[in-house]
């Protein structure tokens, strides 16, 4: 049996955790504002997934909106450590199964927590679908719920 792609894995957590995804194909974008541009919404409603390594090793997920970027003190402060970085593209690949540019928190090989900027709430959002050319449209205040998510200010303009 061949192995599910990024997307099947996706749409697969989505299921089980009884989300309303809508999946659309997306031709590459060379920045944030045409890729807006080609879904017909704004930048801060595409949501960046990123994943950010611990210093004790382990992973987490961070949910940030398009426009913005994770501001290290505030999430530094929000977990009470002195350190996190964004691993290497092959670490992220290893603690995912996603490659750059898809990764997200549903159907990730291995459920690390996740933490959402606060500004994500209250709307419908695009992100990543598990596989380059696609993007997902779902309401973010069900997924920050259906994920556990802590929601707290974590970004500052990008």
């Amino acid at each position: 049996m061949p192995e599910e792609t990024g997307m099947e894995r996706f749409l697969a957590d989505a299921e089980q955790r009884g989300l309303d995804v809508e999946v659309v194909p997306r031709p590459p974008a060379r920045s944030l504002a045409e890729a807006a541009e080609l879904l017909g919404i704004r930048p801060a409603d595409i949501v960046k997934s990123l994943v950010v390594k611990h210093k004790d090793g382990s992973f987490l997920f961070v949910l940030v909106p398009g426009d913005r970027q994770i501001s290290w003190p505030k999430l530094r402060a929000l977990l009470g450590v002195n350190k996190l970085s964004l691993p290497p593209a092959d670490v992220a690949f290893e603690a995912t199964g996603y490659p750059r540019g898809t990764i997200t928190p549903l159907g990730s090989t291995t459920a690390w927590p996740v933490f959402a900027d606060a500004a994500i709430a209250g709307r419908r959002i695009s992100m990543g679908a598990g596989d380059h050319g696609h993007s997902a449209f779902l309401q973010a205040d069900a997924l920050i719920d259906a994920l556990g998510a802590t929601t707290a200010d974590i970004s500052e303009p990008a």
